[in-house]
């Protein structure tokens, strides 16, 4: 007498959905609500009738101006849209996600900025 074994066959595995990525058209439209710097240059150039060239290193020069500024602790005025500032922040007690521990964040500085009324106004 010959007794044959049948193999079960397995159900597949339910499939669970896969998270969904952000498609491609939103993650590109996020990405053009922000002006690069080629951009900056490109409208400063088609403004002032500058060159391209001429345009990146006045661009260049002003940011380095603004950087500068900063870091020497001066708050930094831009007619129409706000001012720059550097605030201290005070040193404090955290907590460390995960342990619960109790660290101590020691004082440092900010960069903080403050929008013009006249920018405000028109959003």
């Amino acid at each position: 007498m010959l007794l044959t074994m049948t193999k079960k066959t397995a159900k597949p595995a339910a499939k669970k959905p896969a998270a969904k990525a952000a498609p491609a058209s939103k993650a590109a439209s996020v990405a053009s609500n922000k002006v690069a710097k080629t951009q900056l240059v490109e409208m400063v150039a088609d403004k002032t009738g500058l060159t391209k060239k001429q345009s990146e290193e006045a661009v260049s020069a002003m940011l380095d101006a603004v950087v500068s500024s900063i870091k020497g602790g001066q708050s930094v005025g831009l007619p129409g849209l706000g001012t720059l500032s550097v605030k201290d922040t005070a040193a404090r007690t955290g907590v460390r996600p995960g342990t619960s521990e109790k660290i101590q964040i020691p004082a440092g500085k900010k960069v903080a900025f403050k929008v013009a009324s006249t920018l405000k106004g028109t959003l």
